[in-house]
């Protein structure tokens, strides 16, 4: 596994770099001190599995990072490791295309188990989005429904399977896909229907009577 920490700060990194060692024997870490670099070194390491990403950095910030790592690198999943824990901040980055927002105040393996959950293609959700709910009526929600409705029938194929339980890799095989292009399916899913998960995926589906 080949990692790519991105973070101003050279002790954090390497506490960081350490950390994420003891996922495995062959995990390899990059480093990079800011997005510019970050996004240069996409060219040099085109193995890599997952970026970690600071929010707060000089030069290009954290969420513009984001949507630039999207446009260059689709396929490669984005980890947020943010100070910050508000709520809305990590919405907004996991609607930007980040697959996980990790706090720093988390404790030492919840980032190791968030890159092991987008390794696998799903995305990891911080409690303090969960325990703050789903908008379930007014404008917004209206306009969630809405836009359920303006899936493409693949990313409908898709929702219904994933609303079924089915993992991406038999999603991948009913479908006749790649899983990374499942993956990509469901970002824009649950970009589109303004979701961080396959439950509020499915229940959003459901309501809109899509699925």
């Amino acid at each position: 596994m080949k990692l790519l920490i991105v973070d101003d700060h050279p002790v954090l990194r390497e506490g960081l770099a350490a950390l994420l060692r003891q996922a495995g024997p062959d995990t390899c870490i990059v480093q990079a001190e800011n997005a510019t670099m970050a996004l240069g070194l996409l060219d040099l390491h085109s193995d890599l599995d997952v970026v970690v990403l600071d929010l707060m950095m000089p030069g290009i910030g954290g969420m513009a990072a984001i949507t630039e790592f999207g446009r260059k690198r689709p396929d490669l999943p984005v980890i947020v490791l943010s100070s910050s824990e508000d709520p809305h901040e990590a919405r907004r980055a996991l609607a930007l295309g980040a697959l996980g927002y990790v706090p720093k105040s988390a404790g030492q393996h919840t980032l190791i188990s968030a890159i092991e959950l987008v390794m696998k293609g799903e995305i990891y959700v911080p409690p303090l989005i969960l325990a703050e709910g789903t908008p379930r009526s007014g404008p917004q929600h209206s306009s969630v429904i809405g836009s359920a409705a303006s899936l493409t029938e693949r990313q409908l194929d898709v929702l219904r399977r994933l609303s079924a339980g089915q993992p991406n890799k038999v999603i991948a095989y009913e479908l006749d896909l790649s899983e990374k292009t499942v993956k990509a399916h469901i970002t824009a899913i649950f970009k589109a229907l303004n979701v961080v998960n396959r439950t509020q995926a499915a229940a959003i589906g459901r309501e809109a009577g899509i699925i």
